[in-house]
């Protein structure tokens, strides 16, 4: 067999990998690609044989301290011959000494302890059809009316990097709607959904209590057609499960956040929403 190249995938190319997460049935937005290159364009690779890509990852640097690893896929036919564990090194090296997190397959937790991850905690995905009317709420506003410096600082609370511009990129992309809640003020909830290959998912989204959430939640499902909607959230919440489970999802499969090293305080209580299980 022909030997394996390594590279990173150019800006316009993170489309193989996000093509093959879709048919791994992992449902990635339609407008994913554009704001993934944005916190790192070195950060996705492609294992080629004989310029055939057989083996992608991407390990995101979001700063010097932190980096996000996902998209880690080798082709069937190319399984069990080590490509994919050459392409993990290249990703790992990428990191250099930053704290590394994903969201795994849980049958996999053994193999990435391997390469000194550790679990945090399960995230589960939670899908369906929502039956119940949403209903607006006139104290929820558009996310875009909030000043960008103070949803930023809330997704500091729950992220363990800044990621300005990739936030500014998810919240602003073409297709997608974000709602915030004021209460006393402040900036009490905001989430932001979008279109996927199957219906649409509602992440990232951040609350101070699930009654917060639940008001962004109606509104974000008031602003998109009826079809499956899919919520990925920290089994640690139970607020979140809760919030799932009211608007009628069921767990459609589960992942297991890893991390290399300690990371800042988060406020997992306040995630009622993953922002992306591809880079965090």
């Amino acid at each position: 067999m022909s030997d394996l190249q390594i590279r990173s995938l150019r800006p316009e190319e993170i489309t193989v990998a996000i093509d093959w997460a879709a048919a791994e049935g992992w449902n990635p937005g339609l407008a994913d690609a554009t704001c993934f290159a944005i916190p790192d364009a070195q950060g996705f690779f492609v294992g080629e044989i004989d310029g055939e890509p057989v083996a992608t990852v991407s390990c995101v640097n979001y700063d010097d301290r932190f980096a996000f690893l996902g998209f880690y896929i080798v082709r069937q036919p190319f399984r069990g011959a080590g490509h994919g564990l050459r392409i993990w090194n290249a990703a790992i090296a990428h990191a250099g000494t930053r704290v590394i997190g994903l969201d795994g397959v849980v049958a996999q937790q053994d193999n990435y302890k391997k390469s000194g991850f550790q679990l945090a905690y399960a995230n589960i995905r939670y899908g369906g059809v929502v039956t119940a009317p949403p209903k607006s709420s006139a104290e929820v506003v558009a996310l875009d009316n909030i000043p960008f410096a103070i949803v930023e600082a809330d997704d500091a609370t729950v992220f363990p990097a800044r990621r300005s511009a990739f936030l500014r990129a998810w919240i602003n992309t073409p297709g997608r709607v974000g709602r915030a809640l004021l209460r006393d003020s402040g900036l009490a909830a905001w989430g932001v959904i979008r279109p996927c290959r199957t219906g649409y998912k509602i992440g990232p989204l951040v609350a101070d209590d699930r009654a917060a959430a639940e008001q962004v939640m109606q509104t974000l499902l008031g602003s998109a057609s009826r079809g499956e909607v899919f919520l990925d959230v920290p089994a640690v919440n139970p607020g979140a499960i809760a919030l799932a489970e009211q608007f009628g999802l069921k767990p459609v499969f589960e992942t297991a956040r890893m991390y290399t090293g300690p990371i800042p305080p988060l406020r997992i209580d306040r995630i009622f929403g993953v922002t992306s299980f591809e880079l965090g």
